[in-house]
């Protein structure tokens, strides 16, 4: 039976990264588990890969459809975002194992639905410093920069990764990205023990 390894950590600290690294890794045979967003496309991101980017009417199909596993709406700077997970056939666990990304709150619903020994943490620390001047880095790339929001996703991450959710959620083992090939190594080794 295939398990699910759900990478999960504040914002710049290195999840989209580590994700594509895993994801090409062909020894590890993990397939993409691509959750839905209705935020705009940012450059470099690819429609299906990195996310499915649809508008608010699709959310609301998949709603009344009855497969929505999980949902959260985000009030930023420039309107509401949603991010969403939907049973589009997409995870057969019968046969597969699989890679996705989100968030505490997705991961606790994911664990709900799909069942809790199918579901495994990977949870990725970044002193808050760091992960500061990676945000600012990265905003700055943008042909059209974010700032406000990238202040507000810092702040309110300070909220959602609080000790006390990250212990509600179960996860006891954490990665430590300073550096990226070694916290990927760590990762593998894990995924390779469990699978």
């Amino acid at each position: 039976m295939g398990k699910i390894f759900y990478i999960m950590g504040k914002s710049a600290s290195g999840k989209d990264k580590i994700y594509s690294i895993l994801s090409a890794d062909e020894k590890l045979g993990l397939k993409k588990m691509v959750l839905y967003t209705t935020r705009p496309i940012r450059e470099g991101e690819i429609n299906g890969s990195n996310y499915f980017f649809v508008d608010d009417r699709k959310l609301e199909e998949f709603r009344e459809k009855g497969i929505l596993i999980e949902a959260r709406s985000y009030k930023t700077v420039h309107g509401i975002w949603n991010y969403f997970t939907v049973d589009d056939g997409q995870v057969d666990l019968k046969n597969s194992d699989y890679l996705g990304i989100g968030t505490l709150e997705s991961f606790m619903k994911l664990k709900e639905y799909y069942g809790e020994n199918k579901i495994c943490p990977i949870y990725i620390e970044v002193e808050d410093g760091e992960r500061l001047t990676r945000a600012l880095k990265r905003e700055k790339e943008q042909i059209h920069p974010k700032y406000e929001e990238m202040c507000r996703r810092f702040l309110a991450d300070q909220e959602d990764f609080s000790e006390e959710n990250i212990r509600r959620a179960g996860i006891t083992k954490r990665f430590q990205n300073e550096n990226l090939d070694i916290c990927v190594k760590e990762i593998v080794n894990y995924i390779k023990s469990v699978q």
